[in-house]
């Protein structure tokens, strides 16, 4: 697949890369949910709600949406990724445009966000192309992309992501502890129908450690792990996914 030009830029405090047609739409897609979420600026919408009162808010639909998404996913892993990252996630209520939370009860909607932008910024290319941000990718065709450790891997169509701790340090909260992770593994990818799919099951493969291959070979997806002293370890569904792709090449 010609996808023409890649640009590279930052956002959403991660590298970006994207390639396809209206590349500025797309980027557009990435600044306008980096406004709504980004931890790190105060005219953030995510901000601004955490340095609430904890009353009623009436919030954005893309600030509701986004929540309720992050708390179907909450109660889909069990608690393992978590908008709360305290465990409290059962406390958080969205109803419309209204959200209640107990008092001193933080947000933090990066479990979600980021994913959900790229599946948005890849949906505004036009014709075939990628985008990626900070180890999510998601693809409008086949696309080859480089996998922790070594190798590489096509993606045909659908979202790819790594979780972990290599690049930016121990980042993924245990709910079990509240505490960083001390998961076996440093790097977990995988494969999903959207980028969100993919990357809310690298970040539940990572957090259930010694279970997480098991895991996702339960629901049916494709995982790569690799452990801290270097092992690779690639759950069935990975390995039966890689060989159908190498047959049909």
């Amino acid at each position: 697949m010609s996808v023409g030009v890649v640009h590279r830029f930052r956002a959403m405090g991660c590298d970006v890369a994207l390639a396809g047609g209206s590349p500025a739409t797309a980027a557009g897609v990435l600044e306008r949910w980096e406004r709504a979420f980004s931890l790190f600026r105060p005219e953030s919408e995510l901000w601004c709600v955490n340095a609430s009162p904890p009353r009623m808010l009436c919030v954005s639909p893309l600030f509701a949406g986004t929540l309720s998404t992050a708390l179907d996913v909450a109660a889909e892993t069990a608690g393992f990724v978590d908008p709360t990252l305290c465990g409290r996630w059962s406390e958080v209520v969205v109803s419309g445009k209204l959200l209640s939370r107990p008092p001193g009860l933080a947000l933090d909607l990066n479990g979600v966000a980021k994913a959900l932008a790229v599946d948005e910024a890849a949906a505004a290319l036009e014709g075939p192309g990628f985008v990626s941000v900070g180890g999510d990718l998601a693809a409008r065709g086949p696309v080859d992309v480089a996998l922790p450790a070594g190798g590489a891997i096509r993606v045909v169509a659908g979202g790819l992501a790594t979780s972990g701790t290599a690049s930016r340090g121990a980042h993924l909260i245990d709910p079990a502890t509240g505490r960083p992770s001390e998961s076996r593994w440093e790097q977990v990818t995988a494969s999903g129908v959207t980028c969100l799919a993919a990357d809310v099951a690298a970040k539940t493969g990572f957090l259930l450690g010694e279970d997480g291959p098991g895991w996702l070979d339960a629901r049916g997806i494709p995982g790569r792990f690799v452990a801290v002293d270097g092992e690779i370890v690639e759950n069935d569904t990975w390995a039966r996914a890689t060989r159908l792709v190498q047959t049909c090449t």
